[in-house]
């Protein structure tokens, strides 16, 4: 059933369509389209984990994504342990174009500035391949601690999940990204097959707020990319003042900026609830001004980049014997293949120990440069600092391969317990498993378990167990 649609925004779609706007009108008569992204993040056999997604799913590829693939909705893959196990991200299949054209590559610093709940941040996560600095931003508390638990769940190595505005960031961070995602909040046209409160919300005026709004960000997403950096602009909305002339009015008043292409997926035209990208690049040559460190640490109340940011500011003393008891954990419960952190630093808030990411040729964001920002995830949750030990935490098990483990206890998605580890019940214990270990699906790890007389204690987070 078409729903009702407002008289305004129908004319708005006849002088941008023309004598396809009953084409445009017709498809949202037609069922909605359900999409997911493969995570290549994940270490598994190809043949036996693909082959029955495939299967199960009823899998069909996004021709716009090589990762992405339509699904069939009474599957429900989001219900699936694959997907507690992080081997995909369910995503509208419209909105996989964005980052696929701003071609994220590993080792750069990228920025994405509006990005809950974490589409995009896991997509660009993916193809940079745990190499290289991200930064996810998410103005809004809560949703920054959704977007966090999906970079999580992802096992994404390389993120600083941030919760700032615009402006808080761009005094902070001046020409210091390669790369920019702005997946812009907008007026949400593209949602309303789906989501009939996107219809109610809309008007002229909304519109017309959004795009004063998106002209704001942009101006700030503008400060903090490179000269010779590319910004990806995107939006799932369809009219013009919110796409092409935002696009057009934010050239004008930046000139250092070309516009390279422009790309919209229609829903009458291809399977997906539809979506703009623009794609611009900042001239090499661009004046935007640069800054130090310690320029930024001005502009955002830095401190030494010491790895601390608990309240009692423990010394350099104290965050080695952090990183001594985390390298004996790994020791005796990693001590197989893919286990190693990459460039970066320790860093404590408060009992929580994390890995900050650098990159390879140095440090763009250190400790210091966090001060004072809300952060929801800086970097790698390595564990929890318990009295002379450490307790792993639910993203380093997310993270490794199940081959890093000193045992793994592996299971097909229908065996009872699998069920019964996401649902937080005890394992009867293999008689080789002891002491800290992963209990996987199909070799992609769900959680830790640690085994002692012949039982595996289960440490999956109260908070993401299932329920009967």
């Amino acid at each position: 059933m078409q729903p009702q649609l407002p008289e305004a925004f129908i004319h708005n779609m006849r002088t941008i369509l023309g004598p396809r706007l009953d084409t445009f009108l017709s498809s949202y008569s037609e069922p909605r389209v359900y999409g997911l992204r493969i995570n290549p993040l994940k270490s598994y056999d190809p043949k036996l984990v693909t082959a029955y997604a495939e299967e199960a799913f009823g899998l069909q590829p996004v021709p716009w994504c090589p990762a992405g693939y339509y699904y069939n909705e009474a599957s429900r893959p989001g219900k699936h342990p694959y997907h507690a196990a992080g081997l995909y991200y369910i995503q509208e299949p419209s909105a996989m174009t964005a980052a696929e054209l701003l071609d994220p590559q590993p080792g750069e610093v990228i920025l994405d500035l509006a990005a809950a709940p974490g589409g995009k941040t896991t997509q660009i996560a993916g193809r940079m391949r745990g190499q290289g600095v991200l930064v996810a931003n998410e103005i809004h508390p809560a949703r920054a601690k959704i977007l966090s638990e999906n970079v999580e769940r992802c096992g994404v190595v390389n993120a600083i999940v941030t919760s700032a505005a615009p402006d808080e960031l761009s005094r902070r961070f001046p020409a210091l990204f390669d790369r920019i995602m702005l997946d812009a909040p907008c007026s949400g046209e593209g949602m309303f097959r789906k989501d009939e409160s996107a219809i109610a919300e809309w008007s002229d005026a909304h519109v017309a707020m959004c795009a004063a709004r998106q002209a704001d960000i942009l101006e700030h997403a503008a400060i903090m990319l490179k000269p010779g950096g590319r910004l990806v602009y995107s939006t799932c909305t369809f009219n013009r003042s919110e796409n092409e002339d935002a696009i057009a009015a934010f050239c004008k008043v930046n000139p250092a900026f070309e516009l390279l292409q422009t790309e919209r997926i229609w829903p009458h035209e291809s399977r997906g609830e539809g979506h703009f990208v623009a794609v611009l690049r900042k001239a090499a040559d661009s004046t935007a001004m640069h800054s130090t460190r310690d320029d930024r640490r001005n502009r955002g109340g830095g401190g030494a980049g010491s790895g601390r940011h608990d309240s009692g500011g423990r010394a350099k003393k104290g965050i080695a014997g952090d990183m001594a008891m985390l390298h004996s954990f790994a020791e005796a419960a990693l001590p197989g293949d893919g286990f190693e952190l990459g460039p970066g630093e320790p860093l404590r808030f408060g009992d929580a120990l994390y890995w900050l990411p650098h990159t390879a040729s140095g440090s763009p964001i250190r400790a210091g440069d966090l001060k004072g920002l809300k952060v929801a995830r800086p970097g790698l949750h390595l564990g929890d600092i318990r009295t002379n030990r450490i307790e792993p935490s639910h993203a380093l098990a997310l993270a490794v391969p199940a081959d890093a483990a000193r045992w793994v206890q592996t299971y097909r998605p229908e065996a009872p317990e699998v069920a019964a580890f996401l649902r937080g019940e005890t394992l009867p214990a293999h008689e080789a498993s002891s002491g800290w270990g992963l209990v996987a699906v199909d070799g992609l790890p769900l959680g830790w378990g640690k085994a002692s007389g012949g039982q595996i204690k289960n440490h999956l987070p109260k908070g993401l167990r299932w329920f009967k």
